[in-house]
C-alpha cells in the first residue's frame, strides 16, 4: 500500500480533527481514511490515535511521529513546487504566539496576510506555554526575550520596553517605591508563566518579588493592576491605554532593564517553506511600523 497515502491521510486526521472531515478534505470515503490509517498503525506496531463517536486524540507515539511526518511532506510539498517553478506558498501554517502581543498586534495584521496569500492556511497556536518546535511540529515561533536554545535561529521583529506600573488607589494606599528593593514590602501581581519566575529585572538588580494573586495571562494581571490589587510589572503597551488615561503610574523608570526583543524562531537544520518565508517578512515588515515595537535603545538607556 502506499505509504505516503497512509502518511497524507493521519495528517489530515490529525489537523482536521476527524476522520470524516479528513476523507472530505482528500476527496477519500471515511471508511477509507479510517482503513489508511489503521494499516499504517499496523505497519508501525503502534497506536497514533485514540478513536471515539466525538474526537481523534494523539497517542504520545503519534505526537511524535506526526511531528515527523509533517516535516516530511513540507519537504515534498516545497520540492515539488521548486520543480514546477511554483512561487506562491500554499499549505497549512503553524505558528506559536504569546498571548497577549498576538491579540495586540499579530491578529489585526493576518486579514491582510491571507488575503495576499489566498493558497495559504493559518493556524495560530496561542499560548504562553514553552512550545518545542522541534517535536510538536511548529513552523514558527513568535517569543519575547533572547534566544536560549542552540537548535532554534532568530529573527528580531520588535524590540520594547517592561515598565512598572500601578494604579492610583493602590498608591494611595501604599506608597510609591522609591527603588526596586522596595517592592519586597509591595504587593506585586505574578505573572506564573514569566521565564524569571518571581523575580523581576531592572537594570542593576533582579528583586524577588511576592503578592496576593497570581494570574497565567497578561490580559489578566493588567486588570489586576487596573483595580488596585498590588504593583505590575510587563511590557510598556500591555498598560499603554491605563497609562494614557491617568489611571496607571509609571514607576521606577530610571532602573528600567534593557529593552526586550521580540523575535521569530525556526528550527535551524530545517527545510523552511515558502509560506514560512513570506510570514516572517510579512510580520517583520508590519512590526517595523508599530512604534511601541520599535524602542529606540540609545533613548532608552539615556533617559
Amino acid at each position: 500500500m502506499d505509504r505516503f497515502l497512509l502518511m497524507t491521510c493521519f495528517v489530515r486526521a490529525v489537523e482536521t480533527g476527524s476522520l470524516s472531515a479528513a476523507g472530505r478534505d482528500l476527496g477519500l470515503s471515511q471508511p477509507n481514511v479510517s482503513r489508511y490509517v489503521a494499516a499504517l498503525e499496523d505497519h508501525l506496531q503502534t497506536r497514533l490515535l485514540h478513536r471515539s463517536t466525538r474526537r481523534l486524540v494523539l497517542t504520545p507515539e503519534g505526537e511524535r511521529y506526526y511531528a515527523e511526518v509533517r516535516r516530511i511532506l513540507d519537504a515534498v510539498t516545497e520540492s515539488e513546487s521548486s520543480v514546477r517553478d511554483n512561487v506562491e506558498p500554499s499549505g497549512l501554517l503553524r505558528v506559536a504566539c504569546p498571548t497577549a502581543l498576538t491579540h495586540a498586534f499579530v491578529l489585526p495584521q493576518v486579514p491582510a496576510f491571507l488575503e495576499r496569500y489566498p493558497r495559504l492556511e493559518l493556524d495560530l497556536q496561542i499560548g504562553d506555554r514553552y512550545v518545542n518546535l522541534v517535536d510538536e511540529g511548529v513552523e514558527l515561533a513568535i517569543r519575547i526575550g533572547h534566544l536560549e536554545d542552540s537548535a532554534l535561529r532568530a529573527r528580531r521583529i520588535g524590540l520594547f520596553e517592561r515598565v512598572c506600573v500601578a494604579s492610583n488607589g493602590y498608591l494611595a494606599k501604599r506608597g510609591i517605591p522609591r527603588d526596586p528593593d522596595d517592592l519586597r514590602d509591595h504587593d506585586c501581581v505574578i505573572f506564573t508563566l514569566l521565564s524569571s519566575g518571581s523575580t523581576w529585572r531592572f537594570r542593576n538588580a533582579e528583586v524577588p518579588v511576592s503578592g496576593r494573586i497570581r494570574v497565567n495571562s497578561p490580559e489578566a494581571a493588567r486588570e489586576a493592576v487596573t483595580a488596585g490589587l498590588g504593583i505590575g510589572h510587563g511590557p510598556q503597551w500591555l498598560f499603554e491605554a491605563g497609562l494614557k488615561d491617568g489611571s496607571l503610574r509609571l514607576l521606577l523608570g530610571e532602573y528600567a532593564a534593557p529593552p526586550v526583543p521580540i523575535q521569530i524562531l525556526y528550527v535551524a537544520n530545517r527545510l523552511m517553506p515558502k509560506r514560512a518565508i513570506v510570514f516572517m517578512d510579512f510580520i517583520t515588515q508590519k512590526f517595523s511600523q508599530i512604534p511601541a515595537l520599535n524602542v529606540d535603545v540609545t533613548t532608552t538607556l539615556a533617559s
